[in-house]
């Protein structure tokens, strides 16, 4: 899954897309690279970030949707927002991406429901503005394995296909870098589950701790390296800003297994 941001600030290509031309041509050149689906967003959800207005998240999102899926690109929309899911789905997005597990807004889960679409649920710890504080967890793998499996119940209770559902541990939304990486070592726990795994690590602020480097794209070699510890856990689908880097590395881990 390939990460195409659509905001002026997003923690490492804010700003980099807001011409809807721009982010249809590296959403493209992302296929190219070897990138199954295209995750475009329009808020950002970093920590300390404000919220955007549905109408500002529609604004930028839309034509890049539209766009793309033109192409036949596979789309999917990273959005809390019930109102722009819809427009997004209508231009001919497939995947609904929910930060908040499709808690943010009521009328998110009948949309799912009724539109047939995929759904990623992550989980997360406060919000944005609060730089997702919240209380400390007994087992973060646990808990969060515990949630998300919570929310996969209440979605397939309502009508959304078990097979239609991916379970995301959100790394760097609330957790220390010793709870990302436990979540990572701990994939596979979640994957025993039965759904699919999402992991997005890719140049994330707990990497940049780890290894000094303080510009995201430097941290794209590191980003690799996990993307590749995360499937070999039992991820399923790895959300990346660095397609190429990604790619060749999960080729050389399929060799040598």
């Amino acid at each position: 899954m390939a990460i195409v941001n659509v905001t002026p600030d997003s923690f490492s290509d804010g700003g980099e897309r807001l011409d809807p031309a721009r982010a249809i041509d590296d959403g493209l050149r992302f296929i190219a690279e070897g990138a199954d689906i295209l995750d475009v967003g329009g808020e950002s959800t970093r920590p300390g970030s404000a919220p955007t207005s549905p109408e500002q998240e529609l604004q930028r999102v839309l034509p890049v949707v539209e766009g793309l899926a033109r192409q036949g690109a596979v789309i999917s929309l990273d959005t809390r927002r019930a109102s722009v899911a819809q427009a997004g789905l209508t231009a001919g997005a497939r995947i609904v991406n929910d930060v908040s597990a499709l808690r943010d807004d009521a009328a998110m889960l009948p949309l799912v429901v009724q539109s047939k679409v995929a759904v990623v649920l992550m989980h997360r710890r406060g919000r944005p503005q609060e730089r997702y504080a919240g209380p400390a967890y007994d087992d973060v793998v646990a808990d969060v394995r515990r949630f998300l499996l919570a929310r996969a119940a209440s979605c397939e209770a309502a009508g959304v296909a078990r097979d239609r559902i991916a379970l995301d541990p959100g790394l760097g939304f609330g957790k220390t870098v010793e709870e990302d990486v436990a979540l990572i070592a701990g994939a596979a726990r979640l994957a025993d589950a039965g759904y699919p795994v999402l992991v997005g690590c890719s140049r994330k602020s707990f990497i940049g701790r780890l290894t000094g480097l303080e510009k995201p794209a430097d941290r794209d070699p590191a980003s690799a390296w996990l993307a590749v510890e995360a499937v070999r856990r039992g991820a399923s689908i790895v959300r990346v800003h660095n397609v190429i880097a990604t790619r060749q590395a999960l080729a050389v881990f399929e060799a040598m297994r």
